[in-house]
């Protein structure tokens, strides 16, 4: 299969399984505020890593990745419901931290931009 278009089955994926985190799970243990982030699916469609970002408490990260691995035979169903392909990959879904690691390393960036302004105003009025 081609890469473009497993590239395209994977952003189709991606779009369906964030429809079906909105309306489809009802499970308590799983937070409302998790997005899909990115999805790699093998090129012959028997297995795709789904990577999910999840904004809330370290619990309810651990808590909403037991939902999501106990509910993948739902999500399969639902996925097959709604995209026509010859076989629906089994899901394996990772917890993608890059978002809070970015967030991290702006914040370290600010922290030093700062410092460094500072270090500056010092410099200047002990000129003067």
């Amino acid at each position: 299969m081609s890469q473009r278009r497993t590239a395209k089955i994977d952003g189709e994926i991606q779009r369906l399984l964030g429809e079906i985190f909105l309306t489809g799970i009802k499970d308590p243990r799983f937070s409302k505020m998790t997005g899909v982030m990115r999805v790699n699916t093998t090129p012959d469609l028997k297995y795709a890593k789904v990577y999910v970002s999840i904004y809330d408490t370290p619990a309810k990260v651990e808590s909403t990745m037991e939902a999501l691995a106990s509910a993948e035979p739902f999500i399969r169903a639902k996925l097959n419901e709604k995209i026509k392909l010859r076989r629906i990959p089994n899901l394996e879904f990772v917890h993608d931290t890059s978002i809070a690691y970015s967030i991290e390393i702006s914040k370290l960036i600010d922290e030093v931009t700062a410092k460094d302004r500072e270090n500056a105003r010092n410099r200047n009025e002990d000129q003067e």
